[in-house]
């Protein structure tokens, strides 16, 4: 059995998969495919306009990818990754329309979850992908934090990666900052907290 590699061949296949981060779970597509990234809108219910981040599972695999990583967003991906912070990046890449920002930026997400780590290692050796690091949920609804609710929203069009017992760590969603400024800008708080994040980017936090 090779939960993995299955995930692996449906991506390969153009099919959404559902993977569990430490956070809430992911909904996966190749990141370079226009027809798996209208299928993850469309099951979102997403607009086209609003970037989708990516799943990589290391910083070394961003200069395959052909990001800039600058000095401020070495020290954030050293303070906090692998863990729940996604960082908006310059990337000269091309990716399915979709993933990009119109400046060209691209969110980064680096799981510290085992499976999802092991999905974004495979993915980057067997030369596909990378896979996408969006909330499995409907825009506006809640994400999917427990296997059960994973199970639930799958259906037919989602492939749920089968390790029994697998669950998502069931907390807040990443945090998000953009690092592509001089300054770096959070723009989502999540389950990185101010207290922690703060010091690092040497931000005071709006009231």
């Amino acid at each position: 059995m090779d939960p993995i590699g299955d995930m692996v061949q449906s991506i390969r296949a153009g099919r959404l998969v559902a993977y569990p981060t430490e956070t809430v779970w992911g909904l996966g597509a190749d990141a370079r495919s226009d027809a798996a990234l209208e299928a993850l809108l469309r099951f979102k219910g997403r607009r086209a306009d609003a970037p989708i981040s990516i799943l990589v599972e290391s910083v070394d695999a961003l200069a395959a990818l052909d990001f800039e990583l600058g000095a401020r967003a070495e020290q954030l991906a050293g303070a906090f990754w692998p863990g729940p912070l996604t960082l908006v990046l310059r990337c000269g890449a091309r990716f399915a329309s979709g993933i990009a920002r119109a400046d060209g930026a691209v969110g980064v997400r680096c799981s510290a979850h085992p499976l999802a780590a092991a999905l974004a290692r495979r993915l980057r050796s067997e030369g596909i992908g990378p896979v996408t690091a969006t909330s499995l949920n409907e825009s506006a609804a809640p994400a999917a934090r427990t296997r059960a609710d994973a199970r639930g929203m799958c259906g037919d069009a989602v492939s749920l990666i089968a390790v029994e017992g697998a669950e998502a760590g069931g907390g807040e969603a990443s945090t998000v900052v953009d690092v592509t400024a001089a300054a770096p800008r959070v723009l989502r708080w999540g389950a990185i907290r101010d207290a922690a994040l703060l010091p690092v980017i040497g931000e005071r936090r709006a009231s």
